[in-house]
């Protein structure tokens, strides 16, 4: 009974969703308020039905009933609950159900949060994203329902990816989707928008936050992922410019250039073209990461789907979504004229390089991505495009980002001077230009003393932007205080995504260049020296049995000088269902230093293939990571986002 309810919630949300498309963009062309009020209420019901969906599946998952397809083939009885419920995203189906929910609490939101909005934006906006949640709905219906029966239900299920089966990963995917899903409402802002043939500074204004949101929440989800692949996969690494890691990289570049953009729209009310066309762009490449990971074109363990049909679906969205918006862009783009002008060098002219670079970054990684896909369906014949490719093409990209980070904040807008700017940043300058020096004493490769000396450029650079700011140490301490309070939670957000980046890079170049690896058959009693540590094998645990696996563990005592600091207990893992053999690595690190230990197979003579790294600042990464999404989320608290924009402007003199 349950299946059939969420079934039939579904159904009942696709034509409500069908109704939101409809009705509030006839009623927005007519001026009729009863009409454009039914954006809400069905944005309203499409959230009540979409989540007494998703909230049926969850109990399937819960109780285990085998009866439904879905559940059976990716869930267990002796799977513990809390990979019982993630369970529900870790395959196709699911995880596009968890989509159009999140996709429904968006319009829900902004049916919430934008009242103050001019009725016929707000009513066109959520008529869009009507119609995005209506395609998908239909997708989900036709090709890839999770509630179909099976008949008889198997006593038991098939289980659940042992990979995905790791508290990361559990919340990795939700973070991705909040991230992807909510560039679709920027998007529905953008297409209104455009219809009204209206896009201003206050326009920017609501926009900003649902980019802001989005943005933070696919950063974390980035991060997160990169984390789990650090300590789960066993290989030591973070990032590998895997196709699916790229699909998730390209919006966030994207969306980063449009945070940017939208901060000239609202402070000087030019880029607008620009920026709407960010706006497309952004989304568009949400869906085709959609695209990416459920047509099968690509073998990754982040993928979920080889259905050819259902990739074909998504990339006829992708091209009507896309196609639609960028029809509509070339019909008004022309009349999108900026209304201030700046000289090249100003902060315009430096978000706007950024901008350029952002995107150029972005399309070497969709080249990089896309093209040995094409060179197969034109039976080109196979090749591969690897991190040397990435890392040529990306890092010439970003490395003018960076230089601009610290500079773009010290000049004035619309007309700056580089040498008042450069002078501003003296200090940056000289630590820049000694930590290049000073590693280079070191020998490491030119490269990295280059990336060391960006990263203490862009940080030192923050810092002195927040010191002219506040009058640090030039103004009495009472005036500091004064002027630290009165500044808006969006520009500490800037000040620590910022410094997140700077920690970031730091993190990527002492990682590569100082890491040290091992890897060695050891006996019991054996030891390996790694970085200024000796690690022994103290012994090897057999037969640990887990909630729906058994364990060989290892224990590692790590000493320094002599003295014992910590163990660690990496493991090998084989779950009963489905039957698979996995890695669970152990990591440990103070500063600089992170170990990590993978245990490996037993050899015929009784010792065992051990891997052991020593990976200097690598949780520098995640570190700063996460301080670049903590900076969205304050930014995201300014209190001109909470108090929403202010009512004369263009659109309160046609809607009143």
């Amino acid at each position: 009974m349950i299946p059939e309810l969420g079934h039939f919630a579904l159904i009942l949300a696709l034509f409500v969703a069908l109704v939101q498309a409809v009705v509030p963009m006839i009623g927005a062309s007519r001026g009729d308020r009863a009409w454009m009020g039914v954006a809400s209420s069905a944005a309203a019901a499409q959230f009540a039905l979409v989540t007494l969906a998703f909230g049926c599946l969850v109990w399937c998952y819960v109780v285990s009933d085998f009866s439904v397809l879905n559940v059976a083939q990716n869930s267990h009885t002796d799977k513990p609950l809390l990979y019982k419920i993630t369970g529900v995203w870790g395959n196709h189906e699911g995880s596009m159900l968890l989509w159009v929910f999140i996709l429904s609490v968006y319009g829900m939101a902004a049916a919430l949060f934008g009242r103050n909005l001019p009725p016929t934006l707000r009513a066109r906006a959520l008529a869009v994203q009507g119609l995005v949640a209506f395609g998908f709905l239909v997708f989900i219906l036709l090709t890839s329902n999770p509630f179909l029966r099976l008949d008889p239900a198997p006593p038991n299920g098939m289980g659940m990816n042992p990979l995905l089966q790791d508290p990361g990963l559990a919340f990795h995917p939700p973070f991705l989707y909040l991230g992807y899903v909510g560039f679709s409402m920027a998007y529905s802002f953008a297409v209104a928008a455009l219809i009204e043939g209206r896009v201003d500074a206050v326009w920017a204004r609501w926009v900003r936050p649902w980019v802001l949101a989005a943005w933070c929440f696919l950063t974390v989800g980035i991060v997160g992922g990169s984390w789990w692949a650090y300590y789960t996969l066993g290989w030591g690494g973070w990032w590998y410019w895997d196709p699916v890691e790229n699909a998730s990289l390209m919006p966030w570049l994207a969306g980063t250039a449009l945070l940017h953009s939208l901060i000239v729209v609202e402070r000087r009310d030019a880029l607008k073209a620009w920026t709407i066309l960010l706006t497309i762009v952004t989304f568009s490449l949400s869906l085709l990461g959609t695209f990416l990971v459920r047509s099968g074109v690509l073998t990754s363990v982040h993928s979920f789907a080889a259905d050819p049909s259902r990739g074909v679906f998504i990339l006829a969205l992708l091209a009507g979504f896309t196609g639609l918006s960028l029809t509509l862009f070339s019909i008004r783009a022309p009349s999108l004229k900026g209304g201030s002008l700046f000289a090249p060098v100003s902060r315009e002219g430096g978000l706007l390089l950024n901008n350029i670079f952002l995107s150029a970054a972005m399309g070497a990684v969709l080249l990089g991505t896309l093209y040995p896909l094409f060179m197969d369906v034109l039976e080109l014949g196979k090749i591969s495009v690897g991190p040397p490719y990435f890392d040529m093409v990306f890092i010439p990209f970003m490395t003018p980002v960076i230089l601009a980070m610290a500079l773009g904040p010290m000049l004035a807008w619309k007309r700056g001077s580089l040498k008042t700017a450069f002078a501003r940043l003296r200090i940056s300058l000289a630590l820049a230009a000694a930590a290049i020096a000073v590693f280079a004493a070191f020998h490491v490769s030119w490269g990295v003393a280059a990336s060391m000396g960006m990263a203490v450029w862009l940080f030192a650079g923050t810092m002195e932007t927040l010191a002219e700011r506040t009058g640090f140490l030039r103004a009495p301490w009472r005036e500091t205080k004064r002027r630290a309070l009165g500044l808006p939670r969006s520009f500490y957000g800037m000040i620590a995504s910022h410094a997140g980046i700077a920690i970031l890079i730091a993190g990527i170049a002492g990682s590569t260049a100082w890491q040290s690896e091992r890897i060695q058959i050891m006996h019991i009693g054996d030891s390996v020296a790694l970085g200024g540590y000796e690690i022994k094998l103290a012994k090897v645990e057999d037969g640990i049995k887990g909630p729906n696996y058994t364990a060989m563990r290892g224990i590692f005592d790590v000493s320094r000088n002599g003295v014992q600091d910590i163990a660690l207990h990496p493991e090998k893992r084989t779950y009963d269902a489905p039957p698979r053999t996995t890695t669970k690595a152990a990591t440990w690190g103070d500063f600089p230093h992170n170990l990590y230990a993978v245990l490996g197979d037993p050899d015929p003579k009784g010792g065992y293939v051990t891997r052991l790294y020593d990976k200097p600042l690598v949780t520098w990464i995640f570190f700063g990571g996460g301080l670049i999404a903590l900076g969205g989320g304050l930014a995201l608290l300014d209190r001109r986002y909470r108090v929403g924009a202010p009512t004369r402007s263009k659109y309160a003199g046609r809607d009143g």
